[in-house]
């Protein structure tokens, strides 16, 4: 019978990547800035705003333009939800 010889393995290593700060991932969502009130459409986070008024003003604006969505101002200090229902 024949034998047959192996040649040696080689290895390759890889020169290593420059060690850069790592970009945030792309995601859909986008971050509320951080206001003590959020106004939620639909149970969904929109905007957020530093008083309640403003929120409600916002939400108002929505719910009269589309009664059927569940609108709400959430108080992110106290963790309360308020809906806002039409006048």
């Amino acid at each position: 019978m024949a034998t047959t010889t192996r040649q040696t393995s080689t290895t390759i290593t890889m020169p290593s990547a420059p060690e850069e700060s790592v970009p945030e991932p792309v995601t859909q969502r986008k971050r509320v800035d951080g206001g003590r009130f959020r106004l939620q459409v639909d149970r969904q986070m929109k905007n957020s705003y530093a008083t309640y008024e403003a929120a409600e003003k916002a939400g108002l604006g929505i719910k009269k333009e589309h009664p059927i969505l569940q609108v709400a101002v959430y108080d992110s200090v106290e963790g309360v939800n308020k809906i806002i229902e039409l006048p």
